[in-house]
């Protein structure tokens, strides 16, 4: 999970997630597993995302699966538990997400016509993992969930990646409504 200043790791913390984060931190400091030492902007989510990939890969070796939440997200616990266990050991790269498409006029061979999800959230098993080519090269900013699609784009080919349409109904982003439960995620905007 992508964090910064503004990010209340309390707040994690006191979730079922807490033993399983792994947390990218802006700079170095307690809680963070590692820190792509460069300040969150909308201008530097792709590097950071390329950063984290990296650093996952060389970590993680023996993990099945990955979740990918910003930090203004919560995923209904027994809904994620659910996908992994459909999904422990299926044979081909794996992506789980709010599925979109996007065409770049500019990078026509890394970023156009290239499958990819919504940032707020992505599940992706080990598989997908190895096969990502984590030096996708493209021209100018370009948005986290479109470089992380364009790295699936250029070193997934010839690989049967199955695509996976998340129940948005499990994924909360930036407003957790729920019963007796009104809480805004997303108080201090990061970006």
């Amino acid at each position: 999970m992508p964090v910064n200043n503004n990010t209340d790791m309390q707040f994690y913390q006191n979730t079922w997630m807490a033993d399983h984060l792994f947390t990218v931190c802006d700079f170095a400091g307690p809680g963070c597993a590692m820190s792509c030492n460069e300040k969150s902007t909308w201008r530097a989510l792709d590097r950071k995302t390329k950063c984290f990939t990296r650093a996952i890969k060389q970590v993680l070796a023996s993990t099945e699966f990955f979740i990918k939440q910003d930090d203004d997200v919560l995923a209904d616990q027994d809904y994620v538990l659910a996908l992994m266990d459909k999904y422990r050991g299926h044979p081909d790269p794996l992506f789980i997400s709010d599925i979109l498409h996007h065409n770049d006029r500019i990078n026509v061979f890394s970023l156009s016509g290239i499958t990819h999800g919504n940032g707020k959230f992505y599940m992706f098993n080990r598989r997908l993992l190895d096969c990502l080519n984590v030096d996708v090269r493209y021209i100018g900013q370009r948005y986290e969930d479109t470089v992380f699609g364009g790295m699936i784009h250029t070193g997934c080919k010839g690989f049967n990646v199955t695509y996976v349409q998340e129940k948005n109904s499990k994924i909360w982003h930036r407003k957790y409504k729920n019963k007796n439960k009104d809480i805004d995620l997303a108080y201090i905007r990061n970006h």
